[in-house]
């Protein structure tokens, strides 16, 4: 006899801003239903193309769902069952003997967002590793030049609410493609343009989100900083600013005029190759519309001058005065006043003084030697990643893993790309199967995931992996013995204003809480200046970036601050030509002439999904969107099978011929699986570069070439 069906209170783990709330529906003890919580003012009952089939996602065959040790060679993905005790104690002899020979920095974690909660994500196992003595991972694969430029011009603070856009008239999206990967602000946007807002996308391409836009800029890739520069410049120059808001609530406007002075529309055009007259029209619109809003996403700081770019359009709305108005000012990443103790999730009291830090970045150049340090790495652990896909310069990365004196242990829902090089491989739990809570780099709520139903196999959480390693290592900090749900408890700074004196009981009822920050229907948080910068205003002229030198900015580095220091900075905002352009670059250029961009799939969630058929069904295989003149000249139709490639590496894809993408530019979607495509998926051809602060990547700064398949 069936039981009744219950319901729990979830919240999606996937690195995404919307951070949706959903109710997992359990019969009979099984997953039958995943639907998002109408209640939630933010996500409001829908879930994306990812998500909308979650409940399947768990009981999906293919799943990992016991210990495995290698029987095969590295890459192979030939496995035999083994237990717990054998997997825990084979890492920990051979942890031992490398820290005996080597030290503990020989060893190396590698995590991302594979999982994004306070319990079960980012953080996740850094207090296990700096209780070993591994080497401390930097993990700025994704917005750390974002967030250095938002510190350096406005300081830690969140900024527009994005439930604020509904009072805006004028919306600038630039490099976002919100319809695919920001879903439910993209549906506040869309009640904006119904009351009568105007909506501009910037990109370099027609976006599934330009396409709906009332106005589509696609500047070259890399340029942004040089159109941005010239919006500053007509502002200034046709007298658009609010001059009392600059006098009482920022700093360096004389140098930012004059660094901007050479900016003009015209000079400005030749570089980004948007015509003069719509960069004049683009300012003018902006300067004069009340409550105007930005939107940067996280593709803007993907080239050698993207965090720069990002410093000059932060600076936008404080020369215009619209942090003034409800629905005005920038949308970044709200997620610098969630109140959570990182220093009580990360631990890095316990890291040894001197311990190294490498960043993930360059986790190709470590593997195979060519970073050239000392103790080299003997030891790799991967958890809530798969490098292969996601990361640079993967060719390198496979040549690395397959080290045979390299001990890889990787923790894994199936068998990715990654898993396929590990010696040990541990089974995870999926959302359902553990507690944990969300913050959100995309909006102001912390939401709830509760376990719904027991793991399936011996899958175990992230929290119970290193809770186990800890005991086999004899660990004894109090922590490495608390259940999730204790962590949460202790994670979160009850005592902040922020949390309005709720409970977890608040959680177990609604499954989510919106931080105290102001209705977002009148909120403005720098109306009145109240920056958190060291002037106390938004700082065009950075006193720090010139003094301090380039550093990485929390959370991407273990959520608390660690300055390099070093080559001090520029102070002011402007344009930094991008590594890989035949206007840069023409070397190069003269054998990789086209620039690519790789963005987020409609489909897939970075790699997760893009295992499943129904999924590669929806998002269809790796296309390669290439203009009908350089299809032409390479003798490309419709649907063929093309290789693209640089000296990095190669990877095919099939050519999709349109007018989306203008002449010298391909777009090929992330995430696709290498073992499920012919040689390599997109990242193969990606630079390890940093971008210009804050060790940000490089991904859309790269030029290669297309020819057909052989």
């Amino acid at each position: 006899m069936l039981q009744e069906a219950t319901t729990k209170l979830g919240a999606c783990p996937h690195d995404c801003p919307d951070t949706c709330s959903m109710i997992y529906t359990v019969t009979d003890g099984r997953l039958t239903e995943v639907r998002g919580n109408p209640d939630h003012p933010m996500t409001r009952g829908a879930l994306c193309a990812k998500l909308n089939d979650f409940d399947k996602h768990h009981y999906n065959p293919d799943r990992l769902l016991y210990p495995m040790r290698r029987a095969g060679p590295k890459g192979s993905g030939l496995f035999e069952r083994i237990s717990w005790t054998e997997a825990l104690d084979e890492i920990h002899r051979r942890w031992g003997a490398i820290i005996e020979t080597h030290g503990a920095e020989a060893i190396l974690p590698y995590n991302y967002l594979g999982n994004e909660g306070t319990v079960q994500g980012l953080t996740v196992g850094d207090a296990f590793f700096n209780r070993l003595g591994a080497t401390v991972a930097e993990k700025t694969f994704c917005g750390s030049g974002s967030c250095t430029a938002w510190l350096l011009t406005v300081g830690p603070t969140n900024g527009t609410d994005p439930l604020s856009f509904a009072q805006s008239n004028y919306i600038v999206i630039w490099g976002c493609n919100s319809v695919s990967t920001n879903l439910h602000h993209w549906h506040i946007v869309k009640e904006a343009q119904r009351n009568g807002a105007k909506v501009v996308v910037i990109d370099p391409y027609r976006s599934r989100t330009a396409k709906e836009a009332d106005w589509h800029l696609a500047p070259k890739p890399g340029t942004d900083g040089a159109l941005a520069m010239a919006l500053i410049q007509v502002i200034i120059a046709e007298g658009l600013t609010d001059d009392d808001y600059i006098a009482r609530h920022t700093v360096g406007f004389e140098q930012l005029k004059e660094r901007a002075a050479p900016f003009t529309p015209d000079y400005a055009a030749g570089i980004c190759g948007i015509p003069a007259e719509d960069i004049r029209r683009l300012a003018r619109e902006y300067a004069t519309t009340r409550n105007a809003a930005l939107r940067p996403g996280i593709a803007v700081e993907r080239s050698a001058g993207g965090a720069q770019a990002l410093r000059a359009i932060f600076s936008l709305p404080a020369l215009t005065g619209s942090w003034k108005d409800p629905g005005g000012g920038v949308y970044q990443m709200p997620l610098w006043e969630f109140p959570v103790h990182w220093d009580r999730v990360c631990r890095p009291d316990l890291i040894p003084e001197g311990t190294r830090a490498l960043n993930v970045l360059k986790l190709g150049a470590i593997l195979t030697g060519e970073a050239g340090i000392e103790p080299g790495i003997h030891a790799l652990m991967v958890y809530n990643a798969n490098p292969v896909s996601n990361a640079t310069e993967t060719a390198k990365i496979k040549r690395g893993l397959a080290r045979e004196d390299l001990f890889t242990v990787v923790s894994e829902h199936f068998v990715t790309d990654t898993a396929r090089y590990a010696d040990i491989l541990l089974p995870a739990t999926m959302a359902a199967e553990h507690d944990d809570m969300m913050f959100s780099w995309g909006h102001f709520f912390f939401t709830l995931n509760q376990k719904a139903i027991e793991p399936p196999g011996e899958t175990v959480s992230n929290a119970e992996l290193f809770r186990r390693l800890a005991k086999r290592f004899g660990f004894t900090e109090p922590q490495f013995a608390m259940s999730e749900t204790e962590l949460m408890e202790w994670y979160l700074d009850w005592d902040s204003p922020k949390l309005g004196g709720i409970t977890m009981d608040h959680f177990r009822e609604h499954g989510w809480y919106r931080l105290n920050l102001g209705n977002p229907e009148s909120r403005t948080p720098h109306a009145e200046g109240n920056f958190p910068t060291p002037s106390g205003k938004c700082e065009f002229y950075s006193e720090t970036a010139a003094t301090t030198g380039n550093f990485v900015a929390p959370p991407f580095r273990q959520m608390y601050e660690q300055k390099q220091g070093g080559e001090a900075l520029d102070p002011l905002p402007g344009y930094v030509p991008a590594n890989e352009r035949p206007e840069t670059n023409p070397a190069q250029a003269e054998r990789y002439p086209l620039n690519i961009v790789s963005p987020k799939s409609h489909g897939f969630l970075n790699s997760q999904y893009a295992n499943e058929a129904h999924k590669i069904a929806r998002q269809g295989a790796q296309a390669i969107l290439i203009n009908p003149q350089d299809a032409q000249s390479r003798e490309i139709t419709e649907g063929a099978l093309v290789r693209v490639f640089n000296a990095r590496g190669a990877f095919h894809g099939q050519a999709k011929v349109t007018e989306d993408v203008p002449p010298g530019l391909v777009v090929a979607s992330l995430g696709y699986w290498h073992a499920l495509n012919r040689d390599g998926a997109v990242n193969v051809i990606s630079a390890s570069t940093y971008g210009g602060m804050g060790h940000s990547p490089t991904f859309s700064d790269n030029l290669v070439e297309v020819g057909l398949a052989q």
